[in-house]
């Protein structure tokens, strides 16, 4: 094995770890009395810690094109992602149907990856593709809502804007470091939940050990780990390599929810993992 492989095979253990965590927040939020609120502080506290690493690439020649082009993928990915998915959740929809709708992003960006960029999608990685989304729908099969149709609506568009911050973003042929990079996206995902905010009643948040518990995992997990990692598999590999490792996220959720919420794991979530993990197989094959 090359020191490339196994940094690679780091990289996309790291983000399919961090990237499941994002359901865990949500539910996390989803018991706090205003979610828009907690994501509000979630990404200013990320932008002020980051801050320094935004002006030092401006320091280096940042152009305002380049600043602009992170705003908007943080605008779409963290901020329009988070708050129709967040509050999709918030709304009655469950967590493990929030990830099976999640996991029509892989075959959504693929697919606008081979008609706009014009990627080689080979047969394999289509049957691939859809192979995980048939293991995503195993391993969440069964969950039952009375959420509303609204609820849903908010799943689906959460997700139309995460495509369209990944087709951005691998349209860009020199990527800012990381850092600044994420510090960027959460300017641009604080703005969006500022007003959300006002609207949903108040931007002073009361101090609870929920609370300080959910931002810390929003931060350290589902922000600078699954969406740096996440940027990061994105530079090294194709889009339809990177999006099939979310059809892994719904199984490792489920893994989470047992560790935190001690929520049992049915033997639909074994089988669907092991679909789920043939899927990416054959997705990632001829990458």
């Amino acid at each position: 094995m090359t020191r490339a492989f196994l940094v690679t095979l780091f990289l996309e253990a790291a983000l399919v770890i961090c990237w499941s965590s994002g359901f865990i927040g949500a539910k996390l939020a989803s018991e706090t009395p205003a979610v828009f609120l907690l994501m509000f502080w979630r990404f200013l506290f990320t932008s002020v810690g980051l801050l320094p690493f935004v002006c030092i690439a401006f320091k280096k020649g940042m152009t305002a094109r380049s600043f602009l082009i992170q705003f908007l993928v943080g605008f779409l990915a963290m901020g329009v992602f988070l708050a129709f998915g967040v509050k999709s959740i918030d709304l009655g929809v469950p967590v493990g149907t929030s990830a099976l709708i999640s996991a029509l992003q892989p075959l959504m960006t693929v697919a606008m990856a081979s008609l706009l960029l014009k990627e080689d999608i080979s047969y394999r990685q289509w049957v691939g593709l859809f192979i995980g989304l048939f293991g995503v729908s195993v391993a969440v099969g069964g969950s039952s809502s009375t959420a509303s149709s609204l609820a849903y609506t908010f799943a689906f568009l959460g997700v139309l804007a995460m495509v369209g911050a990944t087709i951005v973003t691998k349209t860009v042929s020199k990527p800012l470091d990381l850092l600044p990079t994420l510090g960027i996206q959460c300017q641009a995902a604080t703005v969006l939940f500022f007003p959300l905010s006002i609207y949903e009643g108040t931007l002073i948040p009361t101090i609870t050990q929920d609370f300080l518990f959910a931002i810390i995992w929003f931060v350290i997990f589902s922000t600078i780990g699954a969406y740096g990692f996440f940027w990061l598999c994105l530079r090294r590999s194709s889009t339809a390599r990177v999006s099939s490792l979310i059809y892994l996220t719904p199984p490792v959720t489920a893994i989470w929810a047992w560790l935190i919420f001690s929520e049992p794991i049915t033997i639909f979530i074994l089988i669907g993992f092991a679909i789920c993990f043939v899927g990416v197989v054959l997705a990632a094959k001829s990458d």
